[in-house]
């Protein structure tokens, strides 16, 4: 099939066709420029993405990276770099071998067509000329006949005409003759114009225009396989770098299945490991008679070493927590929108509430027995040399890094001073090269460093062969709890080694000062806070659900009954109810619809506010 034999009369629906077929091109071009920006945009959210979650250096968050679930996302993190770089070679790839390449095309396919049907426009004009021509011709042709024919029927009615004179019969033939010479001549012409158009038309039809359609056909199918070849290329594209992106998968893969649950628990223990026995059964105290309260040798009470008794505190010891102990508060409530079997019943993160003034005072009255304790604990600054602050078995691992890192700079030192010797024999023997004694000053520097150094882990390995020889020793050093800390350089008493809390980072803060010797008499005053005074009701509430209060702080009620509210949602979902004078608690603010009357509730805030 050829367009200059089947299309012969449609050069208009040619070209309208054409024109079509450069547009979807240059369409398909913008749709691949588009994808090549999708590309880019998406491997530089991945890098943003993976750059967001990188560990800060110098930063608390490196060490988090020695669990072995974290640094396979720290490996997830690095494939996706390289996952997102491979959707940027797909952009340059598509950017180079289609986009590129196309828009070149284009612009040689737009010169081509122009010229093609330039030419055809040009032919057209030729046989419209030709026509044109033969028109002329013919209505000559016609008007001579035309004219003969009247000049002839004039001759014989001149001639039929007896009035008439010779002369004028024998002009009128004359005119005759005249006129039907040149029809004969208009004739002629006619006849070869005719021939002459027939031919320019035959080859119009048969040969030019078949060969400039040919060629519009010819460049249509180069752009049709060329758009194809482009689609190709595009899949291809892509099909290139899924091997590497199912590498960097694999990698993630591999990364997920090493990690260890195992030895991320033994990290754990390593890291927080402090070293102490776990406290002792504590003795009866009987009150119906006078005698000391005994304390029990691993205990966590805040005894001395030269065994004086603990100072009592008069009155009820309601109330009182040991130092290790913390009173958990309700785990955080479901939502509103929640059923009664959502509610959390595990143990969840304690929650910070406030207290009321009357509350808060008496918690404080009653947990006296801590402040000499911890009047001094949580304060910045830097711990001592041997980190005799931390507990054994943290200070044996924070010495043990201490000495490693020493014996890394001793080996620092003395490469330098190897490579530094070695210069020096280099001067020596070739003294051209450098002055040998350049270096001897340098070399009695690094002497003298590495000298420090030794005497640095000296030092160090001293204190950790103290902690590791007292470490093995579990009571005789629960028999030490209520004596100083023996280590060498260090102030911190560790009366109540066994009471310190912890700082975030798990280190362990003390700063010795008449505090730690501190003793609170009991008084009267004592008695009058011992007993914490209730909360004023400031309304009632009704259950709404069943809840179970199975946490420490909670308090179980049944669907449907009437209880008072002592305490208001204040923002973390949990509302302070008391049954009776003796059963009080929290329960999740959503399984309760309260009344809260409006005088009691202005007091309350005004307590608030005071408390604050």
């Amino acid at each position: 099939m050829s367009w200059g034999t089947e299309l012969w009369d449609q050069f208009d629906n040619l070209e309208k066709h054409t024109q079509w077929g450069i547009d979807v091109l240059e369409k398909y071009i913008k749709f691949v420029k588009e994808r090549t920006e999708i590309e880019l945009s998406y491997a530089k959210q991945l890098r943003n993405l993976s750059k967001k979650y990188q560990p800060k250096k110098n930063s608390k968050e490196e060490e988090e990276y020695r669990y072995t679930s974290t640094r396979a996302f720290l490996a997830t993190l690095n494939e996706m770099n390289d996952y997102a770089g491979q959707h940027e070679v797909i952009s340059e790839n598509m950017t180079s071998l289609i986009t590129g390449e196309l828009t070149r095309y284009v612009q040689e396919l737009k010169q081509e067509r122009k010229s093609h049907f330039h030419d055809g426009r040009k032919a057209q004009q030729h046989i419209e000329t030709c026509w044109k021509q033969l028109e002329a011709s013919k209505r000559r042709f016609e008007r001579d006949c035309k004219e003969a024919d009247r000049a002839q029927q004039y001759f014989e009615k001149m001639d039929a005409d007896i009035n008439v004179t010779k002369a004028d019969v024998e002009k009128a033939r004359q005119q005759a003759q005249l006129r039907h010479q040149m029809a004969e001549d208009s004739k002629a012409e006619y006849s070869s114009t005719l021939q002459k158009f027939n031919s320019e038309q035959h080859d119009h039809y048969y040969t030019h225009i078949p060969n400039i359609f040919q060629k519009i056909q010819e460049m249509e199918e180069r752009r049709i396989v060329r758009i194809g070849e482009s689609m190709k290329t595009f899949a291809e594209v892509d099909r290139q770098v899924i091997p590497i992106i199912g590498k960097c998968l694999d990698e993630i893969t591999k990364a997920a299945e090493s990690i260890d649950h195992k030895n991320d628990s033994q990290l754990v223990i390593e890291a927080f490991k402090s070293g102490f026995e776990p406290p002792g059964d504590i003795d009866f105290e009987d009150f119906t008679q006078p005698m000391k309260r005994t304390v029990s040798e691993s205990s966590l009470s805040n005894s001395r070493g030269d065994g004086k008794s603990e100072p009592k505190f008069g009155g009820k010891s309601k109330g009182k927590l040991w130092p290790f102990i913390k009173k958990n508060k309700p785990p955080p409530p479901p939502p509103a929108s929640a059923s009664p079997s959502a509610v959390p019943n595990g143990p969840q993160s304690p929650k910070q509430q406030k207290e009321p003034l009357s509350h808060r005072f008496n918690e404080f009255m009653t947990s006296k027995p801590k402040i000499h304790c911890f009047r001094s604990l949580k304060r910045g600054g830097a711990g001592p040399e041997d980190f005799s602050n931390l507990p054994p078995e943290q200070r044996r691992k924070k010495l043990q890094q201490k000495v490693d890192e020493l014996n890394k700079d001793i080996q620092k030192e003395m490469d330098q001073r190897d490579a530094l010797t070695k210069m020096k024999d280099v001067y020596i023997k070739n003294p051209q090269m450098g002055d040998a004694a350049s270096v001897d000053h340098r070399l009695a520097e690094l002497g003298q460093n590495i000298e420090k150094l030794r005497l640095e882990v000296q030092k160090f390995e001293g204190w950790l062969a103290e902690v590791e020889g007292r470490l093995p020793l579990r009571t005789d050093q629960a028999r030490r709890q209520s004596g100083l800390y023996e280590g060498q350089n260090t102030a911190a008493v560790n009366s109540c080694a066994q009471d310190r809390e912890s700082s975030p980072d798990g280190s362990y803060t003390e700063e010795q000062s008449q505090e730690t010797e501190m003793k609170v008499p009991a008084t009267e005053f004592d008695d009058e806070f011992d007993d914490e005074e209730p909360l004023p009701t400031i309304g009632t509430c009704k259950a709404l659900y069943t809840f179970e209060g199975q946490n420490e702080g909670t308090i179980s009620v049944a669907e449907g009954e009437m209880l008072y509210v002592i305490e208001e949602d204040k923002g973390d979902g949990w509302t302070r109810i008391r049954r009776n004078e003796d059963e009080e608690g929290y329960v999740p603010t959503s399984y309760v619809e309260v009344y809260l009357d409006k005088n009691a509730k202005d007091v309350y805030k005004s307590l608030q506010k005071i408390s604050e």
